[in-house]
């Protein structure tokens, strides 16, 4: 059974979650209505972000994005390399 990178999972996960808090901040400065309900939710969920339509929380979202992106890529990687590990020993099939 094939390992993932959890490196690699962690960075890929930080690129997209925290490229998605970016996309959608960037454009919800230009048009006040595109994706305001989930910058409301997304400002419940992180610390000192709020969905106020500025710059600066627009970065701090995508900072908060990268780290519980990785964090979430890790802890994936992690846990499908495990599953697969007991799942293989389990059935008594030999790792490749």
């Amino acid at each position: 059974m094939a390992r993932i990178s959890a490196k690699a999972m962690a960075l890929v996960a930080a690129l997209l979650w925290g490229g998605c808090l970016l996309l959608v901040g960037l454009i919800n400065i230009g048009a006040p209505s595109y994706g305001a309900e989930f910058l409301r939710m997304m400002s419940s969920v992180y610390p000192g972000f709020h969905d106020t339509r500025t710059w600066g929380e627009v970065i701090l979202g995508t900072v908060y994005g990268l780290v519980d992106g990785a964090i979430a890529g890790l802890l994936f990687a992690w846990l499908y390399n495990w599953a697969a590990h007991c799942t293989t020993h389990e059935t008594g099939t030999a790792a490749h």
